[in-house]
């Protein structure tokens, strides 16, 4: 669920997702804008800081200077040196010295005689210095003797630093000798300057070229090695540099202390720490954060609302167009905005309407009769379903009558199909309205053929009905001052007498159907003695039924050939049953009665879909093979039957050309007409056509001008025997005359020889089918065959002097 409810591919999320991208994006810029300020501000207020606290750390080392200085006058002005000087000694100055050290707070006096030989120094309390430390601190202040006051030199002896204030002493504008007041530079001195600058102090010392040693200052000792490695070399008075000591960032400036001549000078460094300086500013980066936060989530709330607010009227038309995909129109589309989308909405609505009434529409068209308005045979097998459920499930009866119309071939000779469809639709609307109750059903199945569907009817009650039909076809039709008397004949099937499978009632109305036509006895009411052989042929036809439906039908191919030069360019398709039990069943045993029980058309569609279907492999292997087939009587009379083959080809991608259909004479003459514009529309569709066994019918040679056909077959009966039968000769020989005439090709079948192959190559045949070529095969096979073939040579077949003269 919640996936469903956050699925990146929602549209609401998409927009959600795009406007907090968009804010974040900002807010992340300006972030870093306002960070980059922050560390920018932050390193300018450092650097500030820095210049001005080295201007107070120099301003507290010269306050230092200055003390030292005092100190050193006051020292300098005592009497005793000026009433001693001439004669002083070193008893004297050593007891001077001692005096004064012992008020001094720190550090060291020093006196050096004018030879700057004799050294006298004394520390804190009067302790006089050793002679080492003396000697030490006379190498460092020898060179500062005589130096202006001001300068106040800082020196390193030993390992600490010390600044001094050198003044010489006189006597008879004479200097006798130096008197230096030396101070410690301490930590303690460097904590009370971090004090009053807030900065950390360290006193670094180039030890050698380029490499400098921390004397002390009031960073942890732990940053000491650092600060000494990473100090800029070459350069220590940089004014601003940016050093990283362990894990932190300081901000430094160093600058050269005075030191003594001849002594490398020491440096102080000021450190700031960067992180510290930042410290203050990071509650407003808190709050610029909470603010950010605070915004995405505000920003999110209102961006989601919003999208569903712009998705919930394409949901509810997604929601509508899904209806309308599962077939329901009837759900009026909402229109709630008046913007983009309900402009789209609009648009929706107004499609669903058209489809709607194309749908319904389609549909009419689909499962009526375009002439009469009734159901057509595909509804009304599913209305009989219905039916028979309904029979069952509430244990009563419902009945089906057929109705074909007497004479009604001579009606459209004589008066024209357009007459005889006027006719038709006359009848339908009589028949509805004064034999039939509103709740029956009546169709048109096809030709002159109607069906009546009554439900929770019984065999009696259907009889009765049947009565009424007939006696509403007794009253003459008047059309075009044309007065027409109309006969017909009556099947009846009631189900679950007769059955209780829709096909089942459909082929026993029809036989109870014909039956009545041919004894001319109005209505017939079906029982099983009306077939010859009732209880086998139930059974046959429940085992076609089933073997069409479970794949035990196979299709057999008899190849044609060029007749001139034995060339393969074609075959027949022919229908075989592999029964489980009586083996394979030739087609003489089995097409016969499907015609009469109307199962023709199933057999028809299955031949017709595994031709083409054969046809297609034929030209994926790269044989561009004409293949024929079979249509019935029936098949012939099915308006439906151009669309249905129409529909095959382009599924499976089939050439028409490459499909020969192949219709009987007697087919053709039941209804020469109506024969001709299913042909008309079959060859425009780009469709072979073909009259099979001709010669045996008595078909009229004016329909047979008329008609779209491409080729006559011969029927084998005149080819069998032409060999020995001269008279069969000549009507092949006038046979294939007229086909030429009348720009037909001619195909013989029943070539069993090799003389009669010879003897039709003579008389012009054009392609010839029989056992001496090859028998029937199986389609799998076929592919195969063709590869292997080779010609027999017939040239030296001789054909005696009577077949010889009529060549």
């Amino acid at each position: 669920m919640l996936y469903q409810l956050l699925n990146p591919r929602r549209l609401q999320i998409r927009i959600a997702a795009v406007f907090l991208g968009l804010l974040m994006l900002l807010q992340a810029t300006s972030y870093w804008f306002i960070q980059d300020s922050i560390n920018t501000n932050a390193r300018g207020a450092i650097t500030a800081k820095l210049e001005q606290e080295n201007t107070v750390f120099m301003g507290l080392l010269k306050m230092h200077a200055e003390t030292l200085e005092k100190i050193a006058q006051a020292i300098q002005a005592d009497p005793a040196w000026e009433a001693n000087m001439s004669k002083i000694n070193n008893e004297d100055i050593l007891s001077i010295l001692s005096a004064h050290s012992r008020i001094l707070p720190k550090g060291v006096l020093i006196y050096t005689n004018a030879d700057k030989q004799t050294i006298h120094g004394f520390g804190m309390h009067g302790e006089r210095l050793s002679a080492a430390i003396q000697k030490d601190i006379h190498a460092a202040m020898a060179a500062n003797l005589a130096t202006d006051p001001s300068v106040a030199p800082i020196v390193k002896v030993g390992e600490e630093s010390y600044q001094s204030m050198i003044l010489p002493l006189h006597h008879d504008n004479k200097v006798h000798g130096w008197l230096s007041v030396i101070t410690p530079i301490d930590r303690a001195l460097l904590i009370y300057m971090k004090a009053l600058s807030g900065m950390d102090v360290m006193l670094i010392h180039e030890a050698k070229e380029s490499q400098w040693d921390v004397l002390k200052g009031t960073l942890a000792k732990a940053y000491w090695p650092d600060l000494s490695k990473e100090w800029p070399l070459g350069n220590p008075t940089k004014e601003f540099a940016s050093l990283h000591l362990g894990q932190e960032e300081f901000g430094t400036h160093a600058f050269t202390l005075p030191s003594s001549k001849g002594h490398t000078p020491m440096s102080a460094v000021l450190l700031s720490s960067v992180k510290d300086s930042l410290a203050p500013f990071e509650p407003l980066k808190f709050k610029l954060l909470m603010l950010s936060a605070m915004g995405f989530l505000l920003f999110g709330y209102v961006g989601f609302y919003t999208a569903q607010r712009i998705t919930r009227p394409l949901r509810a038309l997604a929601d509508s167009a899904r209806k309308l995909e599962l077939g329901d129109y009837d759900c009026q589309i909402p229109i709630t905005t008046h913007d983009e989308v309900g402009d789209l909405a609009h648009s929706f609505e107004a499609m669903r309407l058209a489809v709607q009434t194309r749908e319904t529409e389609i549909r009419h068209l689909a499962f009526h009769d375009s002439l009469t308005d009734l159901p057509n045979r595909e509804q009304f097998r599913q209305d009989l379903r219905q039916a028979i459920a309904q029979a069952q499930k509430d244990s009563t009866c419902c009945s089906v009558l057929l109705l074909d119309i007497d004479r009604f071939k001579h009606i459209n000779d004589v008066l024209g199909h357009r007459f005889g469809d006027r006719l038709l639709k006359a009848l339908a609307e009589r028949v509805c309205q004064e034999a039939l109750a509103p709740h029956d059903i009546m169709a048109r199945l096809g030709g002159d053929e109607f069906g009546i569907l009554l439900t929770n009817t019984d065999t009696q009650q259907a009889q009765m009905v049947a009565d009424r039909v007939q006696k509403s076809l007794d009253k003459p039709i008047m059309l075009d001052d044309h007065k027409v008397d109309l006969g017909a004949g009556l099947g009846i099937s009631t189900c679950p007498a007769n059955g209780l499978d829709a096909d089942a009632l459909l082929s026993r109305a029809e036989v109870a159907m014909f039956t009545a036509k041919a004894q001319k006895s109005g209505t017939v009411i079906y029982h099983s003695g009306l077939d010859s052989s009732s209880e086998e042929s139930l059974t046959l036809l429940s085992e076609l039924r089933y073997a069409a439906s479970n794949n035990q039908l196979r299709l057999y191919l008899q190849p044609k050939v060029n007749a001139k030069d034995g060339r393969v360019i074609g075959a027949e398709a022919l229908v075989r049953w592999a029964h489980p039990v009586r083996g394979l069943v030739p087609p003489m045993h089995f097409i016969p009665f499907a015609e009469k029980a109307g199962f023709i058309r199933v057999l028809t569609h299955w031949m017709l879909e595994e031709t083409i279907k054969m046809s297609k492999q034929l030209v994926s292997n790269g044989l561009l093979l004409k293949l024929s087939l079979n249509l019935s009587t029936r098949d012939l009379m099915d308006l439906d039957l151009p669309k249905r083959i129409g529909l095959l080809t382009q599924t499976y991608g089939v050439n028409p050309a490459l499909i020969c259909l192949e219709i009987t004479e007697s087919a053709i003459m039941d209804d020469p007409q109506r024969a001709q514009q299913t042909l008309e529309r079959l060859s425009l569709m780009g469709f072979n056509l073909s009259i099979d066994d001709f010669g045996t019918g008595y078909s009229s040679l004016a329909y047979l001008k008329r008609l779209p056909v491409n080729e006559l077959k011969i029927d084998k009966s005149f080819v069998m025997h032409m060999e020995t039968d001269i008279q069969d000769a000549k009507i092949v020989l006038s046979t294939v005359d007229l086909a030429h005439n009348l720009g037909l090709s001619v195909v013989a079948e029943g070539v069993e020889s090799g003389k009669c192959w010879r003897l039709l190559q003579k008389l012009n045949c054009d392609e010839l089918q029989g056992f001496f070529i090859a028998k029937p095969m199986p389609a799998n096979t076929f592919i195969g065959w063709v590869k292997q073939w080779k010609a027999p040579d017939t040239s030296k077949e001789s054909l005696n002097d009577t077949f010889a003269a009529l060549i």
